[in-house]
């Protein structure tokens, strides 16, 4: 990055906030801004519609490795399979590969490089990113946050 894009980047980065899906695109299931905040906590509004991210190491389906679905908190849409599921060593539930049909994706910009941000195809939460350092079969890893998900034991 020469100085001129560093300076431009950091004129506009206060006014290019994450603005989060809420406002972008249309999903087969919408909800007002004040019916997203009273059924998520502070943190899955947070991450889910403000596109932040929770600490690592903090989401208890880090370490969950039962058989079972990964669905949206948003909609209860299943998105990952537990089959899917490995430990990256990031501190976040990481997959190799979502559901066939369940997960939109789109770039983005912040923090000074490019990146795959994942999120529900059907309510448009926020959910991670996809990076290209996972294991075989897709050489994927999907890096998610768990307050996004829900597990659902087989």
């Amino acid at each position: 990055m020469n100085r001129r894009k560093f300076i431009m980047t950091s004129a506009i980065l206060p006014f290019s906030a994450n603005l989060g899906f809420a406002s972008e695109g249309t999903f087969e299931i919408t909800r007002t801004d004040a019916e997203w905040r009273a059924m998520l906590t502070d943190l899955q509004y947070a991450v889910m519609r403000k596109e932040k991210t929770e600490r690592a190491g903090s989401s208890p389906l880090d370490k969950n490795y039962a058989d079972g679905q990964y669905i949206c908190r948003g909609c209860d849409l299943p998105l990952y399979s537990s089959k899917t599921k490995f430990d990256s060593g990031t501190g976040w539930p990481s997959f190799y590969q979502s559901l066939p049909n369940a997960i939109g994706t789109k770039e983005d910009n912040t923090l000074f490089a490019t990146r795959t941000e994942a999120h529900c195809r059907r309510c448009g939460s926020h959910l991670g990113h996809i990076f290209d350092d996972g294991p075989k079969p897709t050489g994927k890893r999907h890096c998610l946050n768990g307050v996004s998900l829900k597990f659902v034991k087989a």
